[in-house]
């Protein structure tokens, strides 16, 4: 990770065959679709962010799971850390107006259409794991 810069948590959250994402009001580089997440604060674990900046985005309760891994965006530039969470409880909506315009149930065949670059190798791995399941 790069040092001093808080790195951003995403979260992947499956349920059904379809992994959870958003649509940010603004673009991150080309990004406008992305994984629910937010900046690790102080004292707080990749996984804790993850659950955190869920909740406020989407209104999800989750629960972290695994560790996926870890990079710097090829496009935002940004440190990345992934965790794989599972629902828990809690209605679907874009829950921070100011940050998010839509949060979407997208089919795993869908991704590639809102993420043109693709998806982080372990993320993209762990998703074929739970599309087998």
């Amino acid at each position: 990770m790069t040092p001093n810069v808080p790195p951003i948590a995403a979260a992947v959250i499956v349920k059904d065959g379809q992994l959870l994402m958003i649509r940010r009001r603004e673009r991150e580089g080309d990004l406008l679709w992305s994984l629910p997440g937010g900046k690790v604060e102080a004292g707080e674990t990749a996984e804790q962010a993850a659950v955190r900046e869920t909740l406020e985005e989407t209104g999800l309760t989750v629960g972290a799971v695994k560790h996926l891994g870890e990079r710097v965006h090829p496009d935002s530039g940004q440190p990345m850390a992934y965790v794989a969470c599972q629902l828990l409880d809690g209605e679907v909506r874009a829950a921070s107006p100011r940050e998010v315009a839509e949060v979407a149930w997208v089919r795993f065949g869908k991704i590639p259409m809102l993420v043109p670059g693709g998806l982080f190798g372990p993320v993209q791995a762990y998703l074929d794991e739970q599309l087998s399941a």
